[in-house]
């Protein structure tokens, strides 16, 4: 084999494998969405006091996003999701103009109970129940 030959060979050889690792790195991410819990179920508590305090504020924590949709400290005034995009993982976000969650990486949109409105995602967000005594908001799974 002369050493043109072998170079050619060798270069697509590698172009080959590097397009390989490329692909399994760039599809779907293995994350896993779930996040870690206590043995309670919580998975975190907010001093509503002292955050949160408005309308389309927002806090990311153990892999969910914690969003205030309406005045007052009811259960109902806020939402939790998973914050991976169930497409492929990237972390999503809550646009407060249009109420919905979405995507930045492929423009998946969410509504705020974590349902798919717009794909390419096709699996909803998962939901986490928010409760809350006295000023301490907690979500749990």
């Amino acid at each position: 084999m002369e050493r043109h030959e072998f170079i050619s060979k060798l270069g697509i050889g590698l172009v080959a494998a590097c397009t390989g690792c490329s692909l399994i790195s760039c599809g779907s991410k293995s994350n896993d969405p779930t996040p870690p819990k206590n043995n309670s179920g919580n998975l975190f508590s907010v001093d509503l006091s002292s955050q949160l305090a408005n309308i389309g504020d927002s806090t990311v924590q153990q892999g969910v996003i914690l969003v205030r949709l309406a005045t007052g400290n009811m259960a109902d005034a806020f939402t939790a999701v998973q914050v991976a995009c169930t497409h492929q993982g990237a972390s999503i976000g809550y646009n407060v103009a249009q109420g919905i969650f979405i995507c930045p990486r492929h423009g998946s949109e969410f509504n705020a109970s974590g349902a798919v409105i717009q794909g390419p995602a096709s699996a909803a967000l998962q939901e986490y129940t928010v409760t809350i005594s006295g000023s301490t908001l907690t979500v749990s799974s």
